[in-house]
């Protein structure tokens, strides 16, 4: 497998891991945040500064999953206050705030960016191969971890908020506990993924976090199937490797993007392979048929 391939790979792994993160914060527990990328930018100027300065580079990875957390802890107790489009209008001005704030602190290089340093584990030096596998790894766990809190009291109570939180209010659900709880959650899983970009790019801007990002993380989980976790996987996947092939078209990126988006909105909302979405139901037929005609043959 050539480097070309790897590359990709490593990228779509990371964006992979963004896209389940946003959808925590979405897609199960219903808030509508639209600045991803800015929690992201926390997590890679976090632990690029860490490691820059002499620091592990797994430490600088976990640093980087508390700065985000700590920064979407803050995130959650806003939303108490803000429903819907407000709520969505303030993550969209944070992403701006922070984008602002990279290009112009001298400790995040500024308008310069920051140079990264790729790290050595046990006295192999990490490439995009690396990368990617260390990603998968992390996304597997993740995904396992999600079926485990889907299936907890946890998760049955941010369905719940997710269906009516006036109505999980009033059976004595903390709306707002779980509500924070997950900006925690999924901020730190951007930082992680921000973190582990930074590395395996050896550069970072300020222009990398942009609210384009946002949108690209969001495009994936809609597209795919918000609220469910191979969604995300999917929408990850396709929207990596979207732009290779339509690479005559680069600088349309975010037009293409907005465009699926606004066409998945209103056509397909369950997305590609989400909740009861038209492919889903085709493939349910489809296997229930060849079922039946094997139980008749029998």
């Amino acid at each position: 497998m050539n480097a070309y391939l790897f590359s990709i790979l490593a990228t779509a792994a990371i964006f992979i891991l963004l896209a389940l993160s946003l959808n925590i914060i979405t897609g199960f527990a219903g808030q509508a945040m639209m600045g991803q990328a800015a929690f992201f930018g926390i997590g890679a100027y976090t632990a690029a500064i860490i490691t820059t300065n002499g620091g592990n580079f797994w430490l600088a990875l976990l640093c980087g999953m508390v700065v985000s957390g700590l920064f979407g802890a803050g995130l959650g107790v806003i939303s108490m206050r803000l429903q819907a489009d407000f709520l969505a209008i303030t993550t969209i001005g944070i992403n701006f705030v922070m984008v602002a704030l990279f290009n112009n602190m001298k400790i995040t290089g500024g308008s310069l960016g920051l140079t990264v340093s790729k790290p050595t584990v046990f006295g192999i030096k990490f490439g995009n191969r690396e990368f990617f596998i260390m990603t998968t790894i992390l996304i597997v766990i993740l995904c396992l971890l999600i079926v485990k809190m889907k299936r907890s009291w946890f998760g049955m109570a941010l369905a719940s908020i997710n269906n009516d939180a006036g109505a999980a209010a009033s059976f004595g659900i903390n709306v707002h506990k779980y509500q924070i709880l997950t900006f925690i959650i999924g901020t730190s899983i951007a930082g992680l993924a921000g973190g582990i970009y930074a590395h395996r790019m050896g550069f970072i801007a300020s222009s990398d976090f942009a609210f384009t990002v946002s949108i690209e993380i969001l495009s994936m989980v809609v597209i795919g199937g918000i609220g469910t976790i191979r969604g995300p996987i999917v929408g990850g996947i396709l929207l990596s490797f979207l732009p290779e092939v339509l690479r005559f078209a680069d600088n349309y990126r975010s037009l293409v993007y907005g465009a699926l988006l606004v066409l998945m909105v209103r056509f397909m909302p369950e997305g590609l392979i989400g909740i009861n979405s038209p492919l889903v139901r085709l493939f349910t037929r489809l296997f229930k048929g060849q079922k039946s005609s094997e139980g008749g043959a029998a």
